[in-house]
């Protein structure tokens, strides 16, 4: 993508303020670690491997903040600060991975000298912003595997450079598949009620002239239906121990039409998705948005007031609907808690 999706520079994360794009590429500087939790929780950045990244680079900026206090609060402090910004979105596992390497960092490290400690911090949070790169990059290499010459690949929600430090997830694979000329067409959802897709992804697409199709999110089981589509790419945020996936809300209806059609049905996510702690689905704790997100496009209201919202972020897709999870050590298949095991640290 021709546009950087996040940038630490002058003691200040720059991001790029995703709630207006495609119509104005701005950027958003935080400051401060609770710049950086807005930034998370308001989705001025989303994508759960983006996510992950500016929250570590939240962490130094707490530790920054917190330098100047007497040796003995300066630890516990930035470790409030660790969990302020945990809780500022509950389904995408990389935020609380991302944060539990920075406090296990701060417990190695905590008999140093402060300046040292910032160092070593500042370190480490571009150490997971270059590494989510280099991930992706293998991923998108083992992905492109399993994308036929010609195909028409469909995908939801944004997972592209812009859901990530750099290259993209799911939209990394077709990114790979697309440069190394294998002629695929990409039918992409506009993923309501944010529209992701629409403003995202189709940004994408077009920046890095990509042939693709915009849909409303009710098509994709016609085409699906209709033979039209030959694989579905999609991301995640959390992987639960026996492969239920958590994605973007609209995923688990994809992933049932795609079993019920024999169409097959992929997930593309780094190894730090998956959460070896919790061993279904039904233990991911599913983000409830505010309502104006659905009643309301562009703050302009679509709805009546008075009627009443109901609207999760994300759905649990169940591990008997997908064919596998391309990561960047492999490709996970079924039986998907074994496959997944194997990729375990």
């Amino acid at each position: 993508m021709k546009h950087v999706t996040m940038e630490f520079l002058d003691e200040g994360l720059n991001l790029i303020d995703q709630r207006k794009l495609p119509g104005e590429v701005t950027y958003f500087r935080a400051r401060d670690y609770r710049d950086v939790k807005l930034a998370i929780s308001d989705m001025v950045v989303r994508g759960a491997p983006a996510i992950g990244a500016t929250a570590a680079y939240g962490v130094y900026l707490a530790a920054l903040e917190y330098s100047s206090e007497p040796r003995e609060d300066f630890i516990p402090s930035v470790k409030e600060a660790c969990d302020e910004l945990a809780s500022a979105r509950p389904t995408a596992v990389n935020l609380t991975w991302a944060i539990d390497r920075m406090k296990d960092l701060l417990d190695d490290n905590a008999d140093k000298p402060v300046d040292d400690i910032l160092d070593i911090v500042l370190a480490r949070a571009e150490e997971i912003a270059a590494e989510d790169v280099k991930i992706n990059r293998e991923m998108a290499r083992h992905g492109n595997e399993i994308v036929p010459a010609g195909a028409q690949v469909l995908t939801h929600c944004n997972t592209g450079a812009l859901a990530t430090v750099g290259y993209g997830t799911a939209l990394g694979v077709i990114r790979e598949a697309h440069n190394s000329g294998k002629g695929i067409h990409v039918y992409a959802d506009e993923t309501r009620p944010r529209l992701q897709g629409a403003r995202l992804t189709a940004f994408e697409l077009v920046e890095e002239e990509i042939p693709a199709t915009l849909i409303a999110d009710s098509v994709a089981g016609t085409l699906i239906r209709d033979n039209k589509v030959d694989l579905v790419l999609v991301g995640a945020d959390r992987v639960a121990a026996n492969g239920d996936t958590a994605n973007k809300i609209g995923t688990y209806g994809l992933s049932e039409l795609c079993a019920v059609h024999g169409v097959p049905f992929y997930v593309v996510a780094p190894t730090s998705t998956i959460d070896y702690n919790i061993d279904s689905g039904e233990e991911i704790e599913i983000e409830e948005r505010p309502p104006e997100e659905v009643v309301e496009i562009n703050g302009a209201r679509i709805a009546p007031e008075g009627i009443a919202v109901y609207n999760p972020a994300f759905d649990v897709s169940p591990a008997e609907n997908i064919t596998g999870v391309v990561t960047e050590r492999g490709i996970a298949r079924s039986p998907l808690r074994e496959s997944l095991a194997e990729f375990k640290e």
